[in-house]
């Protein structure tokens, strides 16, 4: 178990990443995941897909409507240049009766979204209806592109399934959430690091009470002359893992809290972040890159946690440093964005197929390449799901099943064989490497 106090926790509650913890990051067998390969077929032809997430129910569990599961995902068309994916992205949806043949049902909202252009949330199905939290990424219009971040959120999308299909319709009524304040959460002037961050919404209904949230990814304010770090330029890594509550359980109506998380002079993005809640412990699971991590920290593209004994408890991180599954060594960027989520005695993860048949020292030598390279290189579809055993405060990668399957907590898993044969996964049969 994780030493606690090895977990600072600041008299208004929020839990730090240490660099000590992070310093011990490093390629286990019980982290590293396996080499992926491109799917026979690609379940999104015609489209480059990323960061992806379920339709889940108000608390938190897979949607089910008619037989049916639906995912979103940011999605561009695929003859568009990979590194450019980001600059266009819009938010679409997919079903499927089976969690492994995905139908596309289209653009999730109809052209009056916020923004220039969305970035990942999450989505809640109620009453037969969606309410999308997204980030709004700059201003509709704009000549030039911004980065500016607002958590945005949309009520009115029905679901609506007739002759075999499954649509979601309806009068989006689209709205801004929430803002950095400045003080709980770093305002775009106010930042001094490689990017910034205020995205990635996640609604979450906490069991222990009802009480309804947003998680997102933010950065702390770290005023210039204050050094926190020992290595002052690791002061420009600041990110946080922030919260909002709603006073009445409504889901356009916010009050920004103080953050879950910490990780300044440790690393500058918390992204995707997302709970899991199991046997009355809380674990919070964030993706982030290597090329993020402080000076003197190496860390990888990977998927991390941490665990705590309540939503505001004293989060420590998984597995002694924080890591819980890694691209392997010679693949370090094949995917990312990765979303766990319950299955009775196992994690799954889903994550997008990224750069593969590329050893690099960072994803820039993506751009150096020519063109019909980095296209080659860019997989743009959803990756093999991980199998991930958890036990208290340790992970162990299991295994893989297929590429984008998102199976429901009572359907049987079929792991994949080193030649790409499905065969039914019996404990820690699928291989690792």
């Amino acid at each position: 178990m994780t030493d606690i106090s090895e977990v600072p926790v600041r008299s208004d509650g929020r839990s730090t990443w240490t660099r000590e913890a992070a310093e011990r990051l490093e390629r286990t067998d019980r982290t590293v995941s396996p080499v992926i390969y491109p799917p026979e077929t690609d379940a999104f032809d015609g489209l480059h897909v990323w960061d992806t997430w379920p339709l889940r129910n108000r608390d938190g569990s897979l949607a089910e409507i008619d037989g049916r599961r639906v995912i979103l995902a940011l999605t561009t068309a695929d003859d568009l240049l990979p590194g450019k994916r980001h600059d266009v992205a819009t938010i679409h949806y997919f079903h499927s009766t089976d969690g492994r043949s995905w139908t596309h049902g289209g653009p999730l909202f109809d052209g009056d979204a916020l923004g220039s252009r969305q970035w990942a949330g999450s989505a809640m199905y109620e009453d037969g209806f969606v309410c999308a939290f997204y980030t709004a990424s700059g201003v509709r219009g704009e000549e030039e592109l911004t980065y500016t971040q607002r958590i945005a959120g949309a009520t009115g999308g029905e679901v609506i399934v007739s002759d075999g299909d499954l649509r979601i319709e309806g009068e989006w009524d689209h709205r801004i959430l929430l803002e950095p304040d400045g003080d709980l959460y770093e305002r775009e002037d106010q930042s001094r690091g490689m990017t910034y961050t205020f995205r990635d919404p996640w609604f979450f209904e906490d069991p222990a009470d009802g009480e309804t949230y947003l998680v997102f990814e933010a950065n702390t304010p770290v005023p210039e002359g204050s050094n926190p770090c020992e290595d002052d330029p690791a002061a420009e890594f600041n990110g946080s893992v922030g919260i909002a509550r709603s006073p009445t359980g409504d889901p356009m109506t916010w009050e920004l809290e103080p953050p879950l998380l910490d990780a300044v002079c440790v690393n500058q993005e918390l992204e995707r972040p997302h709970l899991v809640v199991r046997d009355g412990q809380y674990y919070l699971f964030i993706s982030s890159h290597q090329h993020t991590f402080a000076p003197g920290i190496d860390g990888y593209d990977a998927l991390y946690g941490f665990v705590a004994d309540g939503l505001r408890g004293e989060y420590r991180p998984l597995n002694g440093h924080g890591m819980v599954a890694t691209n392997p060594a010679n693949a370090p960027f094949q995917s990312y964005s990765w979303t766990a989520y319950d299955h009775g005695d196992e994690l799954l993860v889903v994550s997008f197929f990224n750069y593969y048949d590329y050893v690099g020292a960072t994803l820039d030598g993506i751009a150096e390449l020519p063109e019909s390279e980095q296209f080659r290189r860019f997989g743009g579809t959803l990756a093999p799901t991980l199998r991930v055993a958890l036990e208290d405060d340790r992970t162990t990668v299991l295994g893989t099943l297929r590429h984008g399957d998102v199976p429901l907590p009572r359907e049987a898993l079929k792991a994949v064989d080193r030649g790409g044969r499905p065969r039914l996964a019996g404990g820690r049969g699928s291989y690792r490497r």
